[in-house]
């Protein structure tokens, strides 16, 4: 599955600073573009990991969960109906 996010990069003296809008919290520095460009990606990715950490820890043992992706168009569930236990 592929995530677009917006970064909003800016010169702070020597340094580039960047945030996403999309997700709270993420932002980071560097000193070139390339490096902060990878810093922001690295925060955006560890945000999200720990947000759905967070979410699937209250998830029932006896829930049925399955993949949702975003298609663009047709149905959002990837592959057919399964059930499967959260972890």
């Amino acid at each position: 599955m592929t995530n677009e996010f917006t970064g909003v990069f800016e010169r702070d003296g020597e340094w580039c600073i960047a945030y996403c809008p999309e997700v709270p919290g993420a932002n980071d520095q560097g000193e070139t573009l390339d490096e902060c460009r990878a810093s922001l990606a690295e925060a955006i990715k560890l945000i999200l990991q720990d947000r759905r950490e967070q979410g699937l820890a209250g998830v029932p043992d006896d829930a049925i969960t399955e993949t949702v992706t975003d298609r663009g168009s047709g149905s959002p569930f990837s592959g057919t109906f399964a059930a499967t236990a959260a972890s």
